[in-house]
Order: C-alpha cells, then sequence, then structure tokens
C-alpha cells in the first residue's frame, strides 16, 4: 500500500471544503487565500471551548482528549480532532498510561444545525480513519455535535462514506501536485461562500461584462 511522505500531507479538513467545492478548496489549499466571513467567524468561536488544553479531562470510564493532533500515512493526510472520547470496553484498545481497553469515539463541533449534504459527515469519516490507522483499531460510530441544536448527531461508517473519502484525498493530491484551480458553475451555494468575492463564480458564466454588472447591480 503506498505511503505519503510526512512533507506531502494535506489538511484533514481540506475535505469539506472539497466537498462543498473544488474550485474553493484550491482557492484556499493551493493559491493560499481566505476570507472570513460571519459563517466562519461563528464556527471558530464555537471550536474555541473544544480545542481548549485545559479541558482535557477524565469522567469515571471516560476520557476526553481535545484538539487531539491525527494523521494518515496511506491517504496523505493530518489534522486535528476536536474531541476524541476514548470509553472504557472490554474490546477496545490499550492507551498508554491507562488500564484497562477502550472504544475511540470522535466528535466534530459545528455551528448550526445538521446539513443536508455530507459535508461535515465526511470530515468526521476522514477523522475516524485516521484514528483506525494510528490505533490499529476499527471504529464503527462518531458523532456530530451541532451549536444551534445543542445535540450530538451519530454518524456511522459505512464503506460508502470511506470509499468517497479516500477517493477525494486521492483527488485532492493529484489537484495539489498539479497546481490546478478547477473552474466552477455559480450556484445559491455561492452566496455564503467566504470566497465569493476572489472567486467571482458569475464570470465563470459566457455573459458580458455589461451583463454582468448589471444582473450584480439588480441583485443588490
Amino acid at each position: 500500500m503506498m505511503e505519503y511522505r510526512e512533507e506531502d500531507y494535506l489538511m484533514l479538513s481540506g475535505i469539506q471544503h472539497f466537498a462543498f467545492c473544488r474550485r474553493q478548496w484550491a482557492l484556499i489549499h493551493i493559491e493560499q487565500q481566505w476570507s472570513d466571513n460571519e459563517y466562519t467567524i461563528e464556527g471558530e468561536l464555537l471550536h474555541k471551548n473544544a480545542h481548549d488544553p485545559y479541558f482535557n479531562e477524565k469522567r469515571k470510564d471516560v476520557i476526553i482528549s481535545r484538539a487531539m493532533p491525527v494523521h494518515s500515512r496511506t491517504m496523505g493526510v493530518s489534522g486535528e480532532c476536536d474531541i476524541v472520547e476514548f470509553q472504557k470496553s472490554s474490546d477496545g484498545v490499550t492507551l498508554h498510561g491507562h488500564r484497562g481497553c477502550y472504544n475511540i469515539y470522535p466528535i466534530e463541533y459545528k455551528k448550526g444545525k445538521p446539513k443536508d449534504t455530507q459535508i461535515d459527515i465526511l470530515q468526521l469519516t476522514a477523522q475516524a480513519m485516521c484514528l483506525e490507522e494510528m490505533f490499529s483499531a476499527e471504529i464503527k460510530e462518531g458523532c456530530i455535535f451541532y451549536g444551534e441544536t445543542k445535540r450530538r448527531e451519530p454518524v456511522v461508517f459505512t464503506d460508502e462514506l470511506r470509499t468517497t473519502v479516500k477517493s477525494y484525498f486521492d483527488e485532492m493530491h493529484q489537484l495539489y501536485d498539479k497546481k490546478y484551480t478547477p473552474r466552477v458553475k455559480w450556484s445559491k451555494s455561492c452566496n455564503a461562500c467566504s470566497l465569493k468575492d476572489v472567486c467571482m463564480p458569475k464570470l465563470g458564466k459566457t455573459v458580458s461584462v455589461k451583463e454582468y454588472i448589471h444582473k450584480t447591480i439588480s441583485e443588490e
């Protein structure tokens, strides 16, 4: 099985950008462009507690690790898990400095509420796959905590999700190696993108500059 060198690792969190829009991912991760909007800022605030190292704790039979670094040599990615719960179990993995065995349960924090797409689910699946490789373990389930609903939404890591994650990372590596930024067709989702002023997706359509300016002014 092919393994990537550490210097060739991509950001694990990039799969969320890639699943949303390949061009957005390339603008951020290849061209190093970024712009905050109210959505990205709210997301950063929600993650502050999850990533605070002073919040590491143990609750009875559960060890909680925050901002845990993870990586995968076979997928060529690295990143952090918001929270990983190590839940005591008779058939789990052993942990250095702790007695007994533990099941691994990754948790991702997101603002808002569950989406109609698999964007968040794919990111969590990628984290689980990294943890499986690191601990030589099988992780069947994790969850996503949404700030708006204040609820954990369980995610089962199916073979279909795992295949999609692998194929996305393969494509990301190919684009990154070529330093290629894909074109994109404008859609309603572009309005929520923090990079819409950099990307200018509407210019990708075959319309005249006059028509573009007129339409933009009309929408405002």
